[in-house]
């Protein structure tokens, strides 16, 4: 593994032909969660079973949070006493209508991050995946339909519905694009039938989207591993 800055923020880089990203094989962009530390998903490269000589790239959110835990990123912050709220009074927190402050900042700094690992790395957009866990994957989300990059998939992993009255018209553009998504059944932060609203909003714009349903909360279970090796295996082999 080795640590680099692109798109002025760190990053971490394992994979390919050396185990620190090298040769000129697919790269799969991961983004974490809110409240993740900038690894939180690295271990992931070592248990997928991705084409070989894939390369991964995991950068870390450009805020830096007080949670009393370790090292606590975020891509943009959200309310956490309303969180808590919902929460214990058991609420839908539906985002679909937010428009989170941070997230055009955010969406910056992963384009510039896409530029410098197509630089850097020589990747190519055509054979690069991008996805992420969580608000990673709302992000990620965004990132996709707001750009003209030829992603070869986008992957969701617990994610839900974001800026809907900007994303769904934008949609359309993507048709044919590969997506996995994955959400647990009794997820406690982001609920089911929210990501469900999304998935066939997606599928009704003309994006083939792969579902991963599972009985279990805000996680990503060994189903989902395993989906998503076979998934990278079909997209960029």
């Amino acid at each position: 593994m080795r640590q680099e800055r692109f798109g002025g923020l760190q990053v971490r880089i394992v994979g390919g032909s050396d185990g620190k990203g090298g040769g000129d094989g697919p790269v799969v962009v991961l983004l974490h969660g809110f409240g993740a530390p900038g690894d939180d998903l690295v271990s992931l490269w070592q248990v997928l079973e991705a084409p070989r000589g894939t390369r991964f790239v995991f950068p870390e959110g450009p805020l830096s949070l007080s949670l009393g835990f370790g090292d606590s990123r975020a891509w943009w912050l959200i309310d956490m006493a309303r969180l808590n709220r919902d929460i214990a009074e058991g609420r839908l927190r539906d985002l679909s209508r937010n428009v989170p402050k941070g997230l055009t900042l955010a969406r910056q700094h992963v384009i510039g991050l896409l530029g410098d690992v197509e630089r850097r790395l020589g990747a190519n957009p055509k054979t690069t995946i991008l996805g992420g866990f969580s608000q990673g994957a709302m992000l990620a989300c965004d990132v996709v339909l707001r750009t003209e990059r030829p992603f070869a998939a986008l992957v969701m992993m617990s994610g839900t519905l974001l800026a809907k009255a900007e994303w769904v018209p934008l949609m359309p553009k993507r048709k044919g694009l590969r997506v996995l998504q994955s959400h647990g059944s009794a997820d406690p932060l982001l609920p089911f039938s929210l990501a469900e609203q999304l998935r066939e909003l997606l599928s009704q714009a003309g994006l083939a989207v792969e579902w991963v349903s599972f009985r279990g909360g805000h996680e990503i279970p060994e189903i989902v591993v395993k989906r998503l090796g076979a998934f990278l295996n079909q997209v960029v082999a």
